[in-house]
Order: C-alpha cells, then structure tokens, then sequence
C-alpha cells in the first residue's frame, strides 16, 4: 500500500467524495465549500469583525448613521450608527450557535422517542405518534413564534434568546426525525438479528440502542442538513417579527434586515444587502450539501443513476 493511498483513505470525507462525480460532485464541494466558510466566519467573528456587534463610536466619535460603504466601514453602516460589516460577521456566529443546539436538541429527543414509538409499539406508539402529528400539524413559524413567547417573553439576552429560539426551533423539528426513526425501526425490529439480541436476553434498552440505532439512522445526516438550512430561515423569521434576541446581545441577520426596511425605499441598499446575503449564501450552502448527501446516500437514487448509465452504455454500444 503507497503513502498515498493511505493519505487519501484518512482524508475526512475521502471515500463519500469519491462516490460522486460530473455535477453532483461540483454540488458538493460548492455546498461544503460554503458551509465551511460560515463555520469559519462564525467561529472566529471576533478575530474578524472591525467593531463589537453593537458598537457605535470609535475613539469617541460616533459613526455616522446609514453611511454608504468605505475604507473606515466597509459595507456601510445601519440606522442604529452600527458598523454592518461586524454585525454580519457577529450574526454568523449566533445562527452557527442556534443551528447547533436546535439540531442537538432535537436528535436528543426526536431519535430516542421514534426508538421507543416503533419498537415498543402498541399504546406508546399510538400516544406518540398523535402527538408528534398534532405538533405537526401547526404551522411552523407559528410554533416558533408560540414557543419562542412562551420561553423568553420573544426578546432576552444573549444565551437566553439563543436558547429560546433554538428551543422554538427544536419543537418544529422534532415530529421529523421521530417519523424517520419509528418508521425505520418499525420496518428492522422484526430483522433475524433483532431476533437473535432478544433470544439472548438482551434488555430493550440494549437492543433499541446497540443493535436497531445503527441501522435507522442512515438517512439523518440528510434531513440535519436540510433542517439546518431551514433553522437559518426560521431564525431569521423570528427576528424580522421581533420575537427574536436583543440587538444589543448578539447580532441577527433578521433583525437586522427588519430594520433596513425603511433604508430600501430611500436608495440604501448595504443594510439589507449584506445580510440578506449572508442567509442566502448560508441556506444555499446546506441545501447543496443536503441534497448531494440524499444522492449519494439514498439507496434507490443510487440504483436509479446505476441503471441509467447501464442503458446509457448499451445504446452508446
């Protein structure tokens, strides 16, 4: 074996990369390309960013409200004399924040709970599955919006607010991986293996987690990733309508757009531009990552490419 392929078998993400190729690939390493760069921005915000978040003067002098981009501000800055390029940056961190206590969140809860609805069956499937369904069952943003109220009041500080809203953003998403959990477990329980854990004693706990988990949780990664993107947009619909964090606590990309409002109809376009790109590029990072996963990691998409390029080939014969 070369030193190169031993290289190239530890590369992280090596061997997924190499099961895509054309445009699925160029896919790929756009999504991951952008992602990584968020990750990034996010995580060293502080090294980057000019200015504080909610910082308005420098040396005792104050920033010049809605002033256009230049050497001393670069995208500009808002209505509140903020610089707009520190509150994007500053905002990356607080949406990688929520994104990841959302998701964490919700895999805690929503993966255990379709475990124990699709094994156990009977009255606690029949109990959970109508809750799960009644939660679905509401409008999305408006759970957020409920739940969001409920736990900080709509406003709070820092790791309040990010909490709460990472809360909100949990209870939406829950229903989802339960579904995906107890319908994937419902159709393995009965599996030889499964059979053979429980003719030897293995409590339920056991056999849910050691022997069922492994084998209904290939199609997580995806809807993570896809439900990151759309975490990014409830977040930032949350902020727009106010039942977000306090702008002096952390930055938002929607409350910050929420205040640009009135900027656009009078020619003032870096309050809204920047940080409205900063979520497109975000979401559209995900969403590629999302969707190039579900290609490659969905069984019957690769048996549909597989069997396309076999009648490609006998034509081209």
């Amino acid at each position: 074996m070369t030193t190169a392929s031993v290289k190239r078998r530890r590369l992280p993400g090596a061997e997924l990369l190499s099961k895509t190729g054309g445009l699925q690939r160029v896919t790929l390493i756009t999504g991951l390309v952008l992602v990584a760069g968020f990750v990034l921005v996010a995580v060293f915000a502080p090294l980057l960013a000019p200015y504080g978040l909610a910082q308005n003067t420098a040396d005792g002098v104050a920033f010049v409200p809605q002033q256009g981009p230049s050497a001393e501000h670069w995208f500009g800055t808002s209505v509140r004399s903020e610089d707009v390029l520190s509150r994007v940056l500053f905002g990356a961190r607080t949406a990688l924040l929520v994104i990841a206590i959302s998701v964490t969140l919700s895999l805690l809860v929503g993966v255990p709970l379709g475990l124990l609805s699709g094994y156990v069956g009977r009255w606690v499937d029949k109990t959970l599955v109508l809750i799960m369904d009644a939660i679905y069952a509401f409008p999305s943003l408006l759970l957020a919006i409920v739940v969001s109220i409920v736990v900080a009041g709509g406003t709070s500080s820092s790791l309040g607010g990010m909490l709460s809203a990472a809360i909100a953003i949990t209870v939406v998403y829950v229903p989802q991986y339960f579904r995906v959990v107890r319908n994937a477990t419902v159709a393995v329980k009965t599996e030889p293996y499964v059979d053979a854990a429980r003719v030897t004693g293995a409590s339920t706990t056991r056999i849910m987690f050691r022997h069922i988990l492994s084998n209904v949780t290939g199609s997580l990664p995806v809807i993570v990733t896809i439900n990151a993107a759309d975490a990014i947009l409830t977040l930032a619909a949350l902020g727009f309508l106010g039942f977000g964090i306090e702008p002096t606590q952390a930055a938002e990309w929607g409350y910050d757009l929420n205040k640009a409002l009135n900027d656009v109809s009078n020619g003032i376009w870096w309050t809204s531009i920047f940080p409205g790109t900063a979520i497109v590029l975000v979401v559209l990072g995900m969403t590629l990552v999302g969707e190039s996963l579900d290609e490659t990691l969905n069984p019957l998409l690769r048996t549909r490419r597989a069997v396309t390029s076999a009648d490609k080939e006998t034509v081209d014969e």
